[in-house]
C-alpha cells in the first residue's frame, strides 16, 4: 500500500471507529472543528467530544485531494456520512497529519457542512 492509501484508510478509521480511534492515534494538542455547537475543541476535549457521540455507519469520501510534504499531509475532501437515527451528514473536510514515531498522527480536523 502507499502512503496515501494509509491515509485514507487512516481517515476513514476515524468516521467509523469513533472515539477508540481518536485515542490512539491523535496527537497531542490535536484541534477538531466541527460545525455548531461543538465548535472548536482541542486535545482532550476534541477526545471527549468525539467519544460522546454515536458512531458513523457509514461514510464516502469523494473529490479526495492529498498534499503531502515529509512528514506533512493534508487530505481534503467532500463527505457523505451517516449515523443511526440522524440526518446525512455532507461536509467539506480537511485533515492534518503528522509522522510521529513512525506513525501518522492526526493535528486537525475540520468540517463545514454543505
Amino acid at each position: 500500500m502507499s502512503t496515501q492509501d494509509d491515509l485514507w484508510g487512516l481517515e476513514e478509521k476515524f468516521w467509523l471507529g469513533g472515539g477508540e480511534t481518536f485515542h490512539s492515534t491523535m496527537a497531542d494538542g490535536a484541534i477538531i472543528v466541527f460545525a455548531y455547537p461543538a465548535g472548536i475543541l482541542q486535545g482532550d476535549s476534541a477526545k471527549k467530544g468525539v467519544s460522546a457521540q454515536p458512531k458513523w455507519r457509514s461514510v464516502v469520501m469523494a473529490d479526495r485531494t492529498v498534499n503531502l510534504k515529509g512528514d506533512v499531509a493534508v487530505l481534503a475532501y467532500r463527505a457523505e456520512a451517516e449515523r443511526p437515527d440522524a440526518p446525512i451528514l455532507r461536509a467539506l473536510c480537511a485533515s492534518t497529519y503528522v509522522k510521529d514515531d513512525g506513525g501518522w498522527r492526526l493535528m486537525s480536523h475540520q468540517q463545514t457542512p454543505v
